[in-house]
């Protein structure tokens, strides 16, 4: 009785991150759309997003005292947070502006490039290595990108390139945060990232937002409403913190079936609520092979981790380190000392399986999942 309520749990969780990632996307998208609320500023938007966090953050931690900060020195903010906050703010500035061109659905298409993004950036940098199997999965997933594109009415090649570059930036953010922070040995929790992360990347944005949309915002006028930005940027912040409890929920196989048909969902609500999203035969076809190509890279990869797991432990050992990590996991906040040992934030195996989403991207991953490193939960809804 008692696993099925933790399973209860567990899909309820899913159901919550699906909702809220689907809705923040909406959500922006008629923020920004001229045709709806019309408030054609994306940087302006990701700024409010930034600076709500880490007021929350700040509060959270030297206020309430809910979690305490970690030990920060200035090497690590110089060389780590920084330039990590720098490609999380482009990601999110060019992501949010793909918005004004283009479909939330051709988004979400366009998205299925992140695990090639990843890939060329891991191989760039020496985190991984470039293998013929894992090649031909990213030349089927770029053919099906490709297949889609082409079969887009509303094509717009300005939409298109500040996704691509986005996604590009997330993929880089993402393989900075193994070989930098994960290799400073440091720990951050959901607040903790927040409370770095979101003033410097608030800062990041400052410059291009002076340049582009500040004398915009002088000449145009500019609609305003408080409990629209608010709830926005509330709902942002929920979406981490529910990525976080599906996280300490769940395994690499489940977090990525649930991305999988969170994108369809997306796909199918777009559709409805924005008539112009229309998608064609093309569209659907081009997004099925790309997703193909995605699922066999996966579960090469998954099969990877597999095969480097020695099954040392005991049936007995393996149950009594799964019951320690679950009480872990139930746990929201998990004490630096507690992460550390375990060597993850309260996930089971002690390592954290990361779901990349461009409105959630705090929690660095103790391994980068794109890559295929984060061993697999033991647990597997």
């Amino acid at each position: 009785m008692m696993i099925s309520k933790q399973l209860v749990l567990t899909y309820i969780y899913l159901l919550v991150y699906i909702l809220l990632s689907s809705g923040v996307i909406l959500y922006n998208k008629w923020v920004l759309s001229p045709k709806y609320f019309n408030f054609p500023l994306p940087i302006t938007l990701t700024m409010i997003h930034m600076g709500f966090s880490g007021l929350v953050a700040f509060l959270l931690i030297r206020v309430f005292k809910v979690v305490s900060p970690v030990k920060m020195t200035f090497e690590i903010y110089a060389t780590c947070v920084i330039p990590i906050s720098a490609f999380f703010a482009s990601s999110l500035w060019f992501g949010n502006t793909a918005y004004l061109f283009i479909s939330v659905a051709f988004i979400q298409m366009l998205k299925a490039l992140m695990p090639v993004a990843t890939f060329v950036m891991a191989v760039i940098c020496g985190t991984d290595k470039l293998r013929c199997d894992l090649f031909l999965n990213m030349l089927l997933v770029s053919i099906g990108v490709v297949v889609s594109s082409y079969g887009e009415i509303h094509f717009n090649i300005v939409g298109t390139v500040y996704q691509v570059t986005g996604i590009f930036a997330e993929a880089l953010r993402l393989v900075l945060t193994q070989v930098l922070l994960q290799k400073k040995g440091l720990t951050l929790n959901p607040i903790t990232s927040l409370y770095y992360i979101a003033p410097c990347s608030f800062v990041f944005l400052f410059v291009p937002w002076y340049l582009l949309e500040k004398p915009e915002m002088e000449v145009s006028q500019i609609q305003f409403n408080f409990w629209i930005f608010f709830s926005n940027a509330l709902c942002a912040l929920a979406l981490n913190f529910s990525i976080f409890l599906v996280i300490g929920r769940t395994g690499a196989v489940t977090i990525r079936v649930a991305g999988v048909l969170k994108d369809w969902i997306l796909i199918a609500l777009s559709t409805l609520i924005f008539p112009e999203s229309t998608i064609t035969t093309l569209n659907i076809v081009g997004y099925a092979i790309a997703l193909c190509g995605v699922v066999m890279y996966n579960y090469l990869k998954i099969k990877d981790v597999r095969a480097v797991q020695l099954p040392v432990d005991s049936v007995s050992d393996r149950i009594a380190k799964e019951l320690k990590m679950e009480k872990k996991s139930s746990d929201l906040y998990v004490p630096d000392d507690i992460a550390k040992n375990s060597g993850g934030k309260g996930t089971r195996n002690g390592s954290q399986d990361s779901i990349v989403d461009e409105e959630a991207p705090f929690i660095p991953p103790s391994r980068v999942s794109h890559l295929g490193r984060s061993p697999l939960s033991s647990y597997s809804a």
